[in-house]
């Protein structure tokens, strides 16, 4: 069987010890968008993400690629007890915790462990959960995420839980589009994520694509910094975990569609396709998606 869920659940992966430098920042904030409207290069808000002069702060999202910024081959599968291809993968949800603003730079330790498989059926997915520490093991952030692997279910397993975050039936606090570059997934896939499938035609259209996708990551960390601009003041410090399910994709050129609502707790955001062409136009982008603030 290729997913033997008794060797993979609690399987622990090995340590990556990694390091990251404010270059590193500045690239995943452009990766995401930041700096890209007019007036930007002005703005003082805008370029605290674009700008290391004692200001430059880091979107919490950043953890989450960090530990693999510096990937240059395609990233592996080798999960134990997954005998899985990259072609048959999507990423399905993700989330970060942060304790703290995260530093400009710094090093740090990722130990991670597959914590469950599900079986839906036609699909398998498989859970990982992940926890950054400092060298003096002072945990840094934590992370969860599935991916989505097409034709791998059907065993038998437990087809797991879902959790559906509600809209609420108000006017959001908030709503903003952002353009996709042309270029977006190209740039994107310079913060170590080098999946053909954001990139190569042919392989795009192998896996069932017209062309090449955004990387959800990059969908995610767009999301999270409109929001942050719009309802946190464009203080990155103020978020305290992001979490999303990815529910459709976004090819580069679209435009996504942020709305946000801001409740007692938590923010509810919607992340949706805002085109002209009808079978396009509010296409989910992500769902289930919650930005818990630092109050």
């Amino acid at each position: 069987m290729p997913i033997d869920p008794d060797v993979a659940i609690g399987a622990e992966l090995p340590e990556r010890t990694f390091a990251w430098t404010s270059s590193d920042v500045l690239l995943y904030h452009l990766g995401i968008g930041a700096g890209s409207r007019a007036g930007d290069n002005l703005d003082p808000r805008a370029l605290r993400y674009t700008l290391d002069d004692g200001d430059l702060q880091v979107l919490p999202s950043f953890g989450i690629v960090a530990p693999t910024f510096h990937e240059t081959d395609p990233p592996p599968l080798d999960l134990p007890g997954c005998d899985i291809n990259l072609a048959q993968v999507v990423h399905g949800s993700q989330q970060i915790s942060v304790q703290a603003p995260l530093p400009t730079s710094g090093s740090a330790v990722l130990s991670t462990r597959i914590s469950d498989v599900w079986d839906k059926g036609n699909a398998a997915v498989i859970w990982q959960e992940g926890v950054a520490r400092s060298a003096g093991g002072e945990e840094l952030w934590t992370v969860r995420s599935s991916i989505f692997v097409r034709g791998e279910g059907g065993w038998g397993g437990d087809r797991g839980a879902s959790t559906i975050v509600e809209i609420p039936e108000r006017k959001p606090d908030a709503d903003t589009t952002y353009d996709v570059t042309p270029q977006q997934a190209l740039l994107y896939r310079l913060c170590g994520d080098r999946n053909p499938l954001h990139a190569d035609p042919q392989f795009a259209q192998a896996a069932g694509f017209p062309a090449p996708i955004l990387h959800g990551l990059c969908s995610y960390g767009i999301v999270l910094r409109t929001v942050t601009d719009d309802l946190l003041g464009g203080d990155a410090a103020r978020v305290a975990s992001f979490a999303a399910r990815f529910a459709g994709v976004v090819f580069p050129g679209e435009t996504i569609r942020v709305q946000a609502w801001n409740e007692v707790e938590h923010i509810v955001v919607s992340a949706t396709i805002a085109s002209h062409r009808a079978e396009r136009d509010g296409a989910p982008v992500l769902a289930d998606c919650v930005l818990v603030p630092r109050r």
